[in-house]
Formats: structure tokens, sequence, C-alpha cells
């Protein structure tokens, strides 16, 4: 017959609770246990001390001994022994002559009969203690001599039954199990309510569940690409996991854990979107190298407890709007040249059909002029052809919004000249952003116009852009470059990410990104001027650097 199992605790908190309950319990039970030994043990000694000294009390009477001389001795210490008795709280009294005949009993019948026990100690004058069962039970008794001038004239033996010492030791071990179960008790109350707490903390779990938990936890947070960071209660750094640490450029030996979001070195706006209190959803920031997406949540039960972040690289997502809005407006500028290309056809038609053939082809001729100078304008000056694409594109498209866009004489950077270090994505995007910004700029201004100059020497590559714009506050010359800034109202898109783009593509390539008032007179605006330090020299420096002092 197989015993049915007792059902093991599920959560951590229970199996807690079972094991401080036992533990409780064994600890008393061991402690009652002791306590019985050891009071069974005094109560003993105690009872040896008692009986002994009863016995030598009777043994030094005189009326004992006068009674002893007496020819009946029974009549007169029998009544005086049961009163003994009674007074000194012990079972028996037994007075009897050195032969071990009793002349006293509790029980009536057993005087005159033979004493059970030892008597040869006190027959030769020694007080002596024993347990032994006699006509009453087991006992602890005493036997002490009665002597007359060192002569033994009776004997006289006193006990206490065994089982009157075990009431005594009995009594106080109920006491002291009822202290016991009361602690027991309470113990089991205060261990429940801790425990209670634990469980609440732990959701019900169980060791296994919390250690399979764990493991699930530590692969998940590695395995997720995206950049995952908790922060504590005081904004420090609680968990990081590996796509946290790359996106942020905190992944090297420095040890980042516990340390406060101020103290990790991130760029002002962004450490401002950790530190808040409220949460963030898909906002942008920028790094050193990246385009993040951050979204916050605080962490709350009753208090704040932290905050999870999340961090996605949207770096090349950004470059590729980038170069999609480009190729929008290209379109935009097409269309509209389009349209003005079949105004001009119809022109050029309606000459020829009124008869005029000569003034057509002048006319057309003319427009064919100017689109060819300013295809050779540009080539001319800006020979590298993403530059060049580039700025016939932006060209266009600064026209249609009557803005005219002129390249410098003082241009010149020709096809090859650029080393692969600078790459044809970080020129798009400074260049590209910067013409933007100053079309914008511009824009309504009379004389509308934007100068572009580019050129680059041994060292260094120069791109430099004027508007005539109403210009900039001095006291925003460094905000512009922020994230976020625009002295223009935000569109659907929002504004304010264009020159924060061209910042951290000049830092990356350790570049320096200035902007200044016009000096020109007349012209206003703002000028904004990239240099980037070229690491390499190619063939044509020494042609860049003519074209560069030109």
């Amino acid at each position: 017959m197989r015993l049915p199992l007792l059902r093991r605790p599920r959560s951590l908190a229970g199996q807690l609770f079972a094991m401080q309950a036992v533990l409780i319990a064994v600890v008393v039970a061991g402690y009652a246990l002791f306590t019985y030994v050891s009071d069974r043990r005094q109560a003993e000694d105690a009872a040896v001390r008692q009986v002994t000294a009863v016995a030598r009390s009777i043994a030094d009477a005189p009326s004992v001994r006068e009674a002893i001389r007496t020819p009946d001795p029974t009549a007169e210490l029998e009544p005086y022994a049961l009163q003994v008795m009674r007074d000194a709280d012990v079972d028996f009294v037994t007075i009897m002559d050195p032969r071990g005949i009793r002349w006293t009993h509790p029980e009536e019948k057993q005087i005159g009969r033979r004493f059970l026990g030892r008597i040869d100690p006190a027959r030769h004058g020694h007080t002596f203690t024993e347990t032994y069962t006699g006509t009453l039970g087991p006992s602890v008794r005493a036997v002490t001599p009665v002597e007359d001038n060192g002569r033994v004239i009776g004997l006289v033996s006193a006990g206490i039954k065994v089982e009157a010492i075990s009431a005594r030791v009995q009594d106080q071990v109920t006491a002291l199990l009822a202290v016991a179960g009361t602690t027991l008790l309470l113990g089991a109350v205060g261990t429940y309510v801790i425990n209670a707490r634990l469980r609440r903390h732990t959701h019900g779990m169980n060791a296994a569940e919390l250690s399979r938990m764990h493991d699930y936890h530590q692969a998940a947070l590695h395995a997720v690409r995206e950049g995952l960071l908790m922060l504590d209660g005081q904004y420090r750094v609680a968990l990081i996991n590996d796509g946290g640490r790359e996106l942020l450029g905190v992944d090297g030996a420095e040890e980042v854990v516990g340390r406060s979001v101020a103290e990790l070195g991130l760029p002002a706006p962004l450490t401002g979107a950790l530190l808040a209190s409220e949460p963030r959803v898909d906002e942008v920031h920028l790094t050193a190298s990246r385009v993040l997406v951050v979204n916050t949540s605080p962490v709350t039960g009753g208090e704040r407890r932290g905050t999870v972040v999340t961090l996605r690289d949207v770096t090349e997502i950004q470059s590729l709007m980038g170069e999609l809005d480009s190729e929008r407006g290209f379109t935009q500028a097409l269309r509209s040249q389009a349209h003005e290309a079949a105004n001009r056809l119809h022109t050029v038609v309606s000459l020829i059909e009124l008869g005029r053939a000569e003034e057509a082809v002048r006319f057309a001729t003319a427009e064919l002029e100017l689109a060819q100078a300013l295809t050779d304008q540009v080539v001319a000056a800006v020979s590298e052809p993403v530059l060049a694409a580039l700025l016939l594109g932006k060209t266009a498209q600064a026209n249609e919004r009557g803005v005219e866009l002129v390249v410098s004489q003082d241009s010149r950077l020709d096809d090859g000249l650029l080393p692969e270090s600078v790459s044809a994505r970080d020129l798009v995007t400074i260049l590209g952003n910067l013409i933007d910004n100053a079309v914008d700029a511009a824009q309504g201004s009379a004389g509308a116009r934007v100068t572009v100059t580019a050129y680059a020497s041994a060292a260094e590559l120069v791109l430099r852009v004027t508007d005539s714009g109403p210009g900039l506050d001095p006291a925003h010359g460094d905000l512009v470059f922020q994230r976020g800034f625009s002295t223009k109202p935000a569109g659907p898109g929002g504004r304010g990410l264009g020159l924060a783009l061209v910042r951290q593509a000049v830092s990356r390539h350790e570049g320096t990104l200035t902007v200044a008032e016009s000096d020109r007179e007349g012209e206003g605006g703002a000028v904004f001027e990239v240099r980037l330090p070229l690491r390499t020299a190619g063939a044509g420096a020494s042609p860049a650097r003519e074209g560069g002092a030109a």
C-alpha cells in the first residue's frame, strides 16, 4: 500500500513558510524536551533534599527517642508520623527498629512488618537515599539512624512517590507547552504575514519558476536587437542590454550599471528625455553617430519605482527619408519644369503657325542656352558627380520656390579628389540640408538668393552656404544645431532635425560647423560653413588648392 504523497507547496513563499514553521516547531519541541529532562532532574534532586531533611528532623527529635524507649512505641509514634507527613508534604514516614520492623506506616496493616529496601548503611550510622519500589510503589526515599549516646536505637525513612514527582514535572511541562504553543502560533502568524508579502512580490511563483523566468529574461534581453535600458527610482542604470550599450556608445569596458544617467556623457536633450518623469513616445534624438527613436515608460506600484527605456536606431531610415524628400522635391521641380516646357513649346508652335519661324527659332535657342549655361556653370565649378547632381536638383527646387541658387566663382571641386573616407551620403546630408535651410530662410525676401561655395585644399574640404534671408539672432548661434530647434512654425512632420543631422555628420568626420552673419553689403542673411579634414590628399590637390585660393 502506497502512502499518499504530501503536495509540495507551489510557491517560493509557501515553501519558506513550511520550512520556517517546521524550524520553529523543532526548536520549540527541542527546548520543551530539554526543559522536561532538566525539570525532572531538578524535581528529583529537590525531592531527595526534602525527604532527607524530613527524615533527619524526625531522627533528631527528642520525643522520638523517648517514644522508642516506651514498651509500645507505635502508640506514640504513629500519630506523630502521620502529622509530619501532612505538614512536610511527603508520601510516607516510617519509623522502625534497628532490625527494620516498622513501628509506623501510612497503611496500618503494614505496621509490624519488615521494611522493604536497604537499611544497612543507616544501621551503621549513615544517612542515604535511594529510589525503590515498596508497598506504595516506586518512590524516592531517605533512610537515617536514630542515635542515643552514639548507639543506633531506631531508623527513620521518609519518601515521596515517583508519580508525585512526575506530576509536579507534568504541571511545569504543561505550562511550558502552553508557552511553546503560543510562541509557535505567534511565529507561524508572523511567518505567514512575511511570506504573504513575499508571495505578492514573487507573484506566487516558486523557486523553479523564478529561476526559469530569470533564464528567459537573460536570453531575451541579449537577443533583442533594439536597445533596452532600465532605470531605478533615482534614475540610475539598473539594467542595460547589449543593444543599449551599442546605441548609446557605452559598449566598451566602462561599467554603467549603478551609474546615474546624467553621468553617461549623453547629449543634453537625450539625457533630459531619460530623466523626465512623464512618458515619452517615439521621440527622435541624436547621439554622436546615430539617430535614435526613444520611448520611456515609468514603472509604478503605488510609488515610482523606475523607468523602462527602449531605443531604436533609425539612422539609415532617416537618411533614406532625407533622400526620399529630395526625390520628391526633384519630382515636383521636374513637374513644374515640364509644365513650363509645355508652355514654351506651345509658344514655339504658335509662332510657327503665325508664320514667324525666325522668332520661334530665336525663342527656342534662348531657352536652350539658358538651361545649358546653368548646367555648364555648376559642372565647371563642381565636377564631383554627386555634388553636381545635388546642386542641379536643388537649383531647380529653389527656382520653383522663387529663390535663385548660385554656385560662387570661388568653387572648385574636381571629380576623384575626395577620399573614400568622405562618403557621398554624408556630403548629400550636409550640403543638402544646408541648402534647404538657406532656401527656407531666403524665400520671400527681396532678391531671394542662396550662394553655394565648395572647394578643397590639401588638408580640408570647405562647404559654405550663404542666404539673403533675415539672418540669425546671435543668441541662437548654438541652439540652431540642436534637435527640435527652429525659427519657423513646425509642420506635420516637425522641424529642427536637418541642421542637427548636419552637425552629427560633421562631428563623425571630426570637422567643424560654424554659423555667422553675412558680411556682404546688401545681402544680409546667414553664412553656414563646414570644414571637413581630408586624411589623404589626392593627385588633384594642387588644382583644388588653386581653386580654393581664387
